[in-house]
């Protein structure tokens, strides 16, 4: 009887072993369900993937493809005209990815947490440099737009300089000679290698002297060549009237008669008025405008059609 209740009695130590045991397992089971119903959440909210698709796609019976690394290394190989064969798929190693995967997870960590503005900030900062973009190449344009007017516009200049330079040197050459009878006078480019920022400089030489520079000159002679500079450009650009003031103010009388031939030589195609004090210049007007103060202290303006003759008259008269 004792040997049956020790029987009985293991018995029911074997049988509650095999409850705790199985509790256990089914426990393990529970939780196994949830972690694996867990994992399919987090695939699905993660990759967008249903569980099955995921395990067909990237499954242990999927051959892995070659790394990034072992295509470069081959792609480098054969830049160098090494006889290499293509990284092939390997077989799925559970250990080997383990140990990938969780190099993967640290590089990640590494990165630090996800900014979720990153994305915003992303878009604002494209859409700022697509505008930016878009104004480099409008500035860009019109800088090139700007560059070749500017082209043209020193095309143009350099073309009008060089006519009228041309010009006014001919015309200062004869009017030179004409004012300074055996003497020579021209103009000079102080750069001619570069036409738009050139100066020029005046060459005088009176007859009788080996002087070329203006500061070497007489009084009377710098205003003479001012003159002949001053004719010069009325002769090469005409115009429909020239207005001097006491040009030959400074000159004895034999220049002024000269110059007062220039006048005439300009008359013939444009008119002039000219304010002098000088006789031998009035004698060849067509018409004077004189002011003078009366006895009375009052101002009176004068005028008269007339030729070189009436000089004396007018200048009688007016006193």
């Amino acid at each position: 009887m004792a040997a049956v209740r020790d029987e009985v009695h293991a018995l029911g130590a074997r049988v509650a072993q095999l409850t705790d045991s199985l509790h256990r397992d089914e426990v393990a089971n529970a939780q196994a369900a949830m972690r694996i119903e867990q994992l399919e959440q987090m695939v699905l909210e993660q990759f967008g993937m249903a569980p099955a698709d995921l395990v067909a796609e990237y499954g242990p019976d999927v051959p892995l493809p070659p790394t990034e690394l072992e295509m470069a290394e081959f792609e480098q190989a054969r830049e160098r005209g090494e006889q290499v064969v293509a990284p092939a798929p390997m077989p799925y190693d559970r250990p080997t990815q383990e140990r990938r995967a969780k190099r993967a997870e640290r590089e990640l960590a590494e990165l630090g947490r996800v900014n979720p503005l990153a994305l915003e900030e992303f878009a604002a900062l494209e859409e700022r440099y697509n505008f930016l973009s878009t104004q480099l190449e409008d500035v860009k344009a019109a800088r090139k737009d700007l560059l070749d007017v500017i082209a043209d516009v020193d095309a143009r200049i350099l073309q009008v300089f060089s006519d009228a330079f041309a010009d006014v040197e001919r015309e200062f050459t004869e009017v030179f000679a004409a004012l300074f009878p055996g003497g020579e006078g021209r103009l000079r480019l102080t750069d001619p290698d570069d036409m738009l920022t050139t100066g020029i400089e005046v060459e005088a030489r009176p007859p009788g002297k080996k002087i070329t520079r203006l500061s070497l000159l007489s009084g009377g002679e710098k205003a003479l060549t001012a003159v002949a500079m001053l004719v010069a450009i009325f002769r090469a650009r005409p115009s429909p009237f020239y207005i001097m003031d006491e040009v030959e103010a400074a000159l004895d009388d034999t220049n002024l008669r000269r110059l007062i031939g220039l006048f005439e030589l300009l008359r013939a195609r444009s008119q002039i008025i000219i304010i002098t004090h000088q006789k031998p210049t009035m004698e060849v007007a067509d018409a004077l405008y004189g002011v003078t103060m009366q006895n009375d202290g009052i101002t009176a303006v004068i005028s008269q059609r007339m030729r070189g003759q009436q000089v004396e008259q007018l200048v009688s008269s007016s006193h």
